[in-house]
Protein backbone atom coordinates (compact mmCIF):
# COMPACT_ATOMS: atom_id res chain seq x y z
CA UNK A 1 0.00 0.00 0.00
CA UNK A 2 1.42 3.38 -1.04
CA UNK A 3 1.92 5.98 1.67
CA UNK A 4 -0.71 8.72 1.42
CA UNK A 5 1.00 11.98 2.30
CA UNK A 6 -0.51 15.31 3.30
CA UNK A 7 0.83 16.91 0.11
CA UNK A 8 -0.96 14.28 -2.00
CA UNK A 9 -4.24 14.99 -0.21
CA UNK A 10 -3.72 18.76 -0.61
CA UNK A 11 -3.04 18.47 -4.34
CA UNK A 12 -6.12 16.30 -4.91
CA UNK A 13 -8.24 18.70 -2.89
CA UNK A 14 -7.02 21.69 -4.94
CA UNK A 15 -7.82 19.92 -8.20
CA UNK A 16 -11.25 18.56 -7.28
CA UNK A 17 -12.59 20.87 -4.57
CA UNK A 18 -13.58 17.78 -2.57
CA UNK A 19 -13.28 17.56 1.22
CA UNK A 20 -10.02 16.53 2.85
CA UNK A 21 -11.32 13.21 4.18
CA UNK A 22 -12.96 12.37 0.83
CA UNK A 23 -9.61 13.00 -0.87
CA UNK A 24 -7.74 10.82 1.61
CA UNK A 25 -10.28 8.00 1.19
CA UNK A 26 -10.06 8.21 -2.61
CA UNK A 27 -6.25 8.09 -2.55
CA UNK A 28 -6.29 5.19 -0.12
CA UNK A 29 -8.81 3.29 -2.24
CA UNK A 30 -6.73 3.81 -5.41
CA UNK A 31 -3.41 3.09 -3.70
CA UNK A 32 -2.18 6.63 -4.28
CA UNK A 33 -2.99 6.77 -8.02
CA UNK A 34 -3.86 10.44 -8.58
CA UNK A 35 -5.87 10.10 -11.82
CA UNK A 36 -7.87 7.17 -10.46
CA UNK A 37 -8.53 9.12 -7.27
CA UNK A 38 -9.90 12.06 -9.31
CA UNK A 39 -12.17 9.66 -11.18
CA UNK A 40 -13.28 8.05 -7.91
CA UNK A 41 -14.30 11.45 -6.54
CA UNK A 42 -16.14 12.29 -9.73
CA UNK A 43 -18.09 9.05 -9.51
CA UNK A 44 -18.99 9.60 -5.88
CA UNK A 45 -20.06 13.18 -6.51
CA UNK A 46 -17.49 14.49 -4.02
CA UNK A 47 -15.58 16.40 -6.69
CA UNK A 48 -17.29 19.77 -6.57
CA UNK A 49 -15.03 21.36 -9.16
CA UNK A 50 -13.06 18.79 -11.08
CA UNK A 51 -11.74 21.43 -13.44
CA UNK A 52 -10.38 23.60 -10.63
CA UNK A 53 -6.87 22.80 -11.85
CA UNK A 54 -7.71 24.63 -15.09
CA UNK A 55 -8.73 27.87 -13.43
CA UNK A 56 -6.75 31.10 -13.89
CA UNK A 57 -3.98 30.69 -11.37
CA UNK A 58 -0.74 32.26 -12.66
CA UNK A 59 -0.11 35.75 -13.93
CA UNK A 60 1.16 36.63 -17.39
CA UNK A 61 -0.38 36.83 -20.85
CA UNK A 62 -0.89 34.89 -24.05
CA UNK A 63 -0.23 36.34 -27.50
CA UNK A 64 -0.59 35.31 -31.12
CA UNK A 65 1.39 36.11 -34.26
CA UNK A 66 0.60 35.43 -37.91
CA UNK A 67 2.62 34.96 -41.10
CA UNK A 68 0.09 35.71 -43.83
CA UNK A 69 -3.17 33.80 -43.54
CA UNK A 70 -1.55 30.35 -43.63
CA UNK A 71 0.61 30.28 -40.50
CA UNK A 72 -0.05 31.40 -36.93
CA UNK A 73 1.37 30.73 -33.49
CA UNK A 74 0.21 31.21 -29.91
CA UNK A 75 2.42 31.51 -26.83
CA UNK A 76 1.99 31.86 -23.08
CA UNK A 77 4.55 33.69 -20.97
CA UNK A 78 4.05 33.78 -17.19
CA UNK A 79 5.06 36.37 -14.64
CA UNK A 80 4.81 36.39 -10.87
CA UNK A 81 2.49 39.39 -10.57
CA UNK A 82 -0.39 40.93 -12.45
CA UNK A 83 1.42 44.28 -12.24
CA UNK A 84 4.22 42.94 -14.44
CA UNK A 85 1.73 41.31 -16.82
CA UNK A 86 0.41 44.81 -17.58
CA UNK A 87 3.89 46.24 -18.04
CA UNK A 88 4.48 47.53 -21.61
CA UNK A 89 8.01 46.11 -21.77
CA UNK A 90 6.74 42.70 -20.74
CA UNK A 91 3.95 42.80 -23.31
CA UNK A 92 6.37 43.82 -26.07
CA UNK A 93 8.63 40.95 -25.03
CA UNK A 94 5.78 38.42 -25.21
CA UNK A 95 4.88 39.74 -28.67
CA UNK A 96 8.49 39.06 -29.72
CA UNK A 97 8.22 35.52 -28.33
CA UNK A 98 5.07 35.01 -30.44
CA UNK A 99 6.94 36.23 -33.55
CA UNK A 100 9.69 33.76 -32.68
CA UNK A 101 7.14 30.96 -32.48
CA UNK A 102 5.52 31.74 -35.83
CA UNK A 103 8.90 31.32 -37.57
CA UNK A 104 10.17 28.38 -35.53
CA UNK A 105 10.82 24.86 -36.79
CA UNK A 106 11.22 23.55 -33.24
CA UNK A 107 8.88 20.86 -31.95
CA UNK A 108 9.80 20.93 -28.26
CA UNK A 109 10.29 23.66 -25.68
CA UNK A 110 13.94 22.70 -25.22
CA UNK A 111 14.59 23.15 -28.94
CA UNK A 112 12.68 26.44 -28.95
CA UNK A 113 14.66 27.85 -26.02
CA UNK A 114 17.95 26.98 -27.74
CA UNK A 115 17.09 28.85 -30.96
CA UNK A 116 18.79 32.14 -31.92
CA UNK A 117 16.64 35.02 -30.62
CA UNK A 118 14.88 36.89 -33.43
CA UNK A 119 15.82 40.33 -32.07
CA UNK A 120 19.48 39.46 -31.57
CA UNK A 121 20.88 36.28 -33.16
CA UNK A 122 23.97 36.47 -30.95
CA UNK A 123 21.90 35.11 -28.05
CA UNK A 124 19.42 32.26 -27.65
CA UNK A 125 15.76 32.54 -26.71
CA UNK A 126 16.69 31.33 -23.23
CA UNK A 127 19.45 33.94 -22.87
CA UNK A 128 17.07 36.69 -23.99
CA UNK A 129 14.60 35.46 -21.35
CA UNK A 130 17.28 35.67 -18.63
CA UNK A 131 18.06 39.24 -19.67
CA UNK A 132 14.38 40.18 -19.54
CA UNK A 133 14.11 38.69 -16.04
CA UNK A 134 16.94 41.02 -14.98
CA UNK A 135 15.11 44.01 -16.51
CA UNK A 136 11.67 43.17 -15.08
CA UNK A 137 12.94 42.10 -11.68
CA UNK A 138 10.89 38.98 -11.14
CA UNK A 139 10.74 35.42 -12.41
CA UNK A 140 9.38 34.99 -15.96
CA UNK A 141 8.71 31.77 -17.82
CA UNK A 142 7.96 30.92 -21.45
CA UNK A 143 5.53 28.18 -20.60
CA UNK A 144 4.34 26.90 -23.99
CA UNK A 145 3.92 27.61 -27.68
CA UNK A 146 2.12 26.06 -30.63
CA UNK A 147 2.46 26.77 -34.33
CA UNK A 148 -0.44 26.06 -36.70
CA UNK A 149 -0.08 25.84 -40.49
CA UNK A 150 -3.07 25.67 -42.83
CA UNK A 151 -2.83 23.02 -45.53
CA UNK A 152 -5.99 23.61 -47.54
CA UNK A 153 -7.43 26.86 -46.29
CA UNK A 154 -6.43 29.52 -43.78
CA UNK A 155 -5.81 30.35 -40.15
CA UNK A 156 -7.38 33.09 -38.03
CA UNK A 157 -6.60 34.29 -34.51
CA UNK A 158 -8.48 35.94 -31.69
CA UNK A 159 -7.22 37.46 -28.43
CA UNK A 160 -9.54 38.14 -25.52
CA UNK A 161 -9.10 40.20 -22.37
CA UNK A 162 -5.82 41.78 -23.34
CA UNK A 163 -4.15 38.39 -23.67
CA UNK A 164 -5.92 36.40 -20.97
CA UNK A 165 -7.17 34.01 -23.67
CA UNK A 166 -5.76 33.50 -27.17
CA UNK A 167 -7.17 31.24 -29.89
CA UNK A 168 -5.86 30.01 -33.25
CA UNK A 169 -8.26 28.33 -35.68
CA UNK A 170 -7.26 26.37 -38.79
CA UNK A 171 -9.99 25.92 -41.39
CA UNK A 172 -10.27 24.01 -44.65
CA UNK A 173 -12.09 25.66 -47.55
CA UNK A 174 -11.62 26.53 -51.21
CA UNK A 175 -13.47 29.82 -50.65
CA UNK A 176 -11.17 32.20 -48.81
CA UNK A 177 -13.07 35.48 -48.70
CA UNK A 178 -14.06 38.17 -46.21
CA UNK A 179 -17.27 36.37 -45.19
CA UNK A 180 -15.35 33.20 -44.40
CA UNK A 181 -12.71 35.12 -42.44
CA UNK A 182 -15.38 36.92 -40.43
CA UNK A 183 -17.14 33.62 -39.69
CA UNK A 184 -13.91 32.03 -38.49
CA UNK A 185 -13.17 34.95 -36.18
CA UNK A 186 -16.67 34.43 -34.76
CA UNK A 187 -15.82 30.76 -34.20
CA UNK A 188 -12.55 31.73 -32.52
CA UNK A 189 -14.57 33.95 -30.19
CA UNK A 190 -16.91 31.02 -29.53
CA UNK A 191 -13.92 28.83 -28.61
CA UNK A 192 -12.59 31.52 -26.28
CA UNK A 193 -15.95 31.84 -24.52
CA UNK A 194 -17.17 28.23 -24.45
CA UNK A 195 -13.88 26.32 -24.18
CA UNK A 196 -14.77 23.19 -26.20
CA UNK A 197 -12.50 20.16 -25.80
CA UNK A 198 -13.08 18.59 -29.23
CA UNK A 199 -14.09 19.71 -32.72
CA UNK A 200 -16.78 17.04 -33.08
CA UNK A 201 -17.99 13.97 -31.23
CA UNK A 202 -16.15 11.75 -33.71
CA UNK A 203 -12.92 13.01 -32.10
CA UNK A 204 -13.88 11.40 -28.78
CA UNK A 205 -12.29 7.97 -28.59
CA UNK A 206 -14.24 4.85 -27.64
CA UNK A 207 -12.21 4.59 -24.44
CA UNK A 208 -13.07 8.19 -23.48
CA UNK A 209 -16.76 7.62 -24.23
CA UNK A 210 -16.74 4.43 -22.17
CA UNK A 211 -15.19 6.30 -19.24
CA UNK A 212 -17.70 9.14 -19.62
CA UNK A 213 -20.57 6.64 -19.56
CA UNK A 214 -19.19 4.87 -16.49
CA UNK A 215 -18.75 8.16 -14.62
CA UNK A 216 -22.25 9.29 -15.62
CA UNK A 217 -23.78 6.03 -14.40
CA UNK A 218 -21.99 6.08 -11.06
CA UNK A 219 -22.63 9.78 -10.44
CA UNK A 220 -26.35 9.27 -11.16
CA UNK A 221 -26.61 6.32 -8.75
CA UNK A 222 -24.71 8.32 -6.13
CA UNK A 223 -27.32 11.08 -6.36
CA UNK A 224 -30.66 9.39 -5.58
CA UNK A 225 -32.61 12.66 -5.70
CA UNK A 226 -31.84 12.95 -9.42
CA UNK A 227 -33.00 9.43 -10.31
CA UNK A 228 -36.24 8.83 -12.25
CA UNK A 229 -39.18 8.72 -9.85
CA UNK A 230 -40.09 5.03 -10.43
CA UNK A 231 -36.52 3.98 -9.55
CA UNK A 232 -36.31 6.35 -6.59
CA UNK A 233 -39.65 5.14 -5.24
CA UNK A 234 -38.53 1.50 -5.29
CA UNK A 235 -35.34 2.41 -3.44
CA UNK A 236 -37.32 4.28 -0.78
CA UNK A 237 -39.92 1.51 -0.44
CA UNK A 238 -37.13 -1.02 0.18
CA UNK A 239 -35.43 1.28 2.71
CA UNK A 240 -38.71 1.66 4.62
CA UNK A 241 -39.70 -2.02 4.39
CA UNK A 242 -36.26 -3.33 5.40
CA UNK A 243 -35.81 -0.56 8.00
CA UNK A 244 -32.41 0.44 6.66
CA UNK A 245 -33.57 3.97 7.45
CA UNK A 246 -33.88 5.29 10.99
CA UNK A 247 -37.35 5.68 12.52
CA UNK A 248 -36.89 9.45 12.29
CA UNK A 249 -36.19 9.35 8.54
CA UNK A 250 -39.11 7.00 7.96
CA UNK A 251 -41.37 9.43 9.84
CA UNK A 252 -40.07 12.32 7.76
CA UNK A 253 -40.77 10.37 4.58
CA UNK A 254 -44.33 9.57 5.65
CA UNK A 255 -44.92 13.24 6.36
CA UNK A 256 -43.32 14.61 3.18
CA UNK A 257 -44.06 11.90 0.61
CA UNK A 258 -46.96 13.83 -0.86
CA UNK A 259 -44.38 16.30 -2.22
CA UNK A 260 -41.25 14.35 -3.10
CA UNK A 261 -39.59 17.40 -4.66
CA UNK A 262 -38.52 18.63 -1.24
CA UNK A 263 -38.03 15.31 0.56
CA UNK A 264 -34.23 15.35 0.42
CA UNK A 265 -34.16 18.75 2.12
CA UNK A 266 -35.37 17.03 5.29
CA UNK A 267 -33.84 13.53 5.18
CA UNK A 268 -30.59 12.87 7.02
CA UNK A 269 -27.33 12.45 5.12
CA UNK A 270 -27.26 8.85 6.30
CA UNK A 271 -30.66 8.16 4.68
CA UNK A 272 -29.47 9.58 1.35
CA UNK A 273 -26.23 7.61 1.58
CA UNK A 274 -28.20 4.41 2.24
CA UNK A 275 -30.21 4.92 -0.95
CA UNK A 276 -27.02 5.55 -2.93
CA UNK A 277 -25.42 2.38 -1.57
CA UNK A 278 -28.50 0.36 -2.48
CA UNK A 279 -28.53 1.82 -5.99
CA UNK A 280 -24.84 1.06 -6.55
CA UNK A 281 -25.30 -2.49 -5.21
CA UNK A 282 -27.79 -3.12 -8.05
CA UNK A 283 -25.81 -1.24 -10.69
CA UNK A 284 -26.07 -3.95 -13.36
CA UNK A 285 -29.84 -4.11 -13.02
CA UNK A 286 -30.17 -0.36 -13.40
CA UNK A 287 -27.91 -0.31 -16.47
CA UNK A 288 -30.38 -2.72 -18.10
CA UNK A 289 -33.35 -0.58 -17.05
CA UNK A 290 -34.71 1.44 -20.01
CA UNK A 291 -35.74 4.39 -17.87
CA UNK A 292 -32.34 4.67 -16.20
CA UNK A 293 -30.56 4.06 -19.50
CA UNK A 294 -32.50 6.95 -21.03
CA UNK A 295 -31.43 9.24 -18.20
CA UNK A 296 -27.78 8.27 -18.66
CA UNK A 297 -27.83 8.73 -22.43
CA UNK A 298 -29.54 12.09 -22.03
CA UNK A 299 -26.85 13.32 -19.64
CA UNK A 300 -24.08 12.04 -21.90
CA UNK A 301 -25.64 13.74 -24.93
CA UNK A 302 -25.92 17.02 -23.03
CA UNK A 303 -22.29 16.80 -21.92
CA UNK A 304 -21.06 16.00 -25.44
CA UNK A 305 -22.92 19.04 -26.79
CA UNK A 306 -21.08 21.18 -24.27
CA UNK A 307 -17.58 19.89 -25.04
CA UNK A 308 -17.79 19.45 -28.85
CA UNK A 309 -17.48 22.67 -30.87
CA UNK A 310 -19.68 21.57 -33.78
CA UNK A 311 -22.52 20.60 -31.40
CA UNK A 312 -22.42 23.78 -29.34
CA UNK A 313 -25.14 26.35 -29.90
CA UNK A 314 -23.57 29.18 -31.88
CA UNK A 315 -23.34 32.09 -29.43
CA UNK A 316 -24.60 34.61 -32.00
CA UNK A 317 -27.44 32.42 -33.28
CA UNK A 318 -30.49 34.62 -33.81
CA UNK A 319 -32.87 31.79 -32.98
CA UNK A 320 -30.80 30.65 -30.00
CA UNK A 321 -30.75 27.13 -31.44
CA UNK A 322 -28.47 27.04 -34.49
CA UNK A 323 -25.33 25.03 -33.74
CA UNK A 324 -21.82 25.84 -34.93
CA UNK A 325 -21.90 23.18 -37.68
CA UNK A 326 -25.06 24.70 -39.19
CA UNK A 327 -23.62 28.22 -38.95
CA UNK A 328 -20.44 27.25 -40.82
CA UNK A 329 -22.45 25.50 -43.53
CA UNK A 330 -24.56 28.63 -44.00
CA UNK A 331 -21.38 30.62 -44.70
CA UNK A 332 -19.70 28.15 -47.09
CA UNK A 333 -20.73 24.58 -47.83
CA UNK A 334 -17.15 23.29 -47.75
CA UNK A 335 -16.01 25.24 -44.66
CA UNK A 336 -14.60 22.89 -42.01
CA UNK A 337 -12.62 23.40 -38.81
CA UNK A 338 -9.44 21.34 -39.06
CA UNK A 339 -7.88 22.35 -35.74
CA UNK A 340 -8.05 24.88 -32.94
CA UNK A 341 -5.70 25.85 -30.13
CA UNK A 342 -6.92 27.72 -27.07
CA UNK A 343 -4.53 29.08 -24.44
CA UNK A 344 -5.83 30.58 -21.21
CA UNK A 345 -3.32 32.27 -18.97
CA UNK A 346 -2.37 30.14 -16.01
CA UNK A 347 -4.62 27.14 -16.72
CA UNK A 348 -3.29 24.19 -14.77
CA UNK A 349 -1.15 26.37 -12.51
CA UNK A 350 -1.87 27.49 -8.97
CA UNK A 351 -1.40 31.13 -8.07
CA UNK A 352 0.65 31.88 -4.98
CA UNK A 353 -1.53 33.33 -2.23
CA UNK A 354 -0.51 36.93 -1.58
CA UNK A 355 -0.85 38.36 1.93
CA UNK A 356 0.55 41.85 1.65
CA UNK A 357 -0.22 42.76 5.28
CA UNK A 358 1.77 39.76 6.47
CA UNK A 359 4.56 40.59 4.03
CA UNK A 360 4.83 44.15 5.28
CA UNK A 361 4.77 42.98 8.91
CA UNK A 362 7.55 40.50 8.17
CA UNK A 363 9.69 43.21 6.56
CA UNK A 364 9.18 45.54 9.54
CA UNK A 365 10.42 42.79 11.86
Amino acid sequence: MAEITASMVKELREVTGAGMMDCKKALTKTNGNFEEAVEELRKSGAAKAEKKAARIAAEGITKVAMDGDKVAAVVEVNSETDFVAKNEKFQDYVAAVARQAVKTISKTMDEFMAEPWNLDASKTVNEALIEMIAVIGEKLSIRRFEKVEAKNGLVVTYVHGGGRISVVVEAETANVNDAVKEALVNIAMQIAAMNPQYISRSDISEAEMAKLREITIDSALNDPASLPKPILQKLIDNAVANKTWSDEDIAIYEEKKSNMNFLFNFLSKEATATLAQAALANKDAYIADKIFSGLVEGRISKHVKEICLMDQVYVKAEDGKQNVAAYLKSVAADLKIAKFVRYETGEGLEKKNEDFAAEVAAQLK
